[in-house]
């Protein structure tokens, strides 16, 4: 199962010092998270997740991210498919987080 999470409570998850962080994964091309990411990303592109799912931590909490919210959920349907059991996609992906919570990030 896929939860969505809005910006604002992804926000709120980071800044919360007594719950554990989840692994924020990044789907977005190398030329995108360039241009914009948030701190702390794991970014491993779209098309390159089957062959690489297995470096991700099952047992964390894997927050998927992308531009606007359609490739990382389709990631985090995925992940969820093979296993993983704690997936959450980012809403409105990093322009929502740009739009809601850091307006100095730039946007594309």
């Amino acid at each position: 199962m896929v939860t969505p999470l809005s910006a604002e409570d992804l926000a709120a998850w980071l800044a919360d010092g007594g719950r554990a962080a989840p692994l924020l994964l990044d789907v977005r091309e190398p030329w995108e998270v360039e241009h914009c990411a948030l701190a702390g990303i794991t970014p491993v592109p779209m098309a390159e997740i089957p062959a690489r799912a297995h470096e991700l931590p099952a047992q964390q909490a894997v927050v998927c991210i992308c531009h606007h919210g359609m490739r990382s959920q389709r990631v985090a349907l995925f992940l969820a498919q093979q296993g993983f059991e704690n997936v959450y996609n980012l809403t409105g992906g990093v322009d929502a987080w740009a739009q809601r919570v850091d307006p100095a990030m730039p946007r594309y």
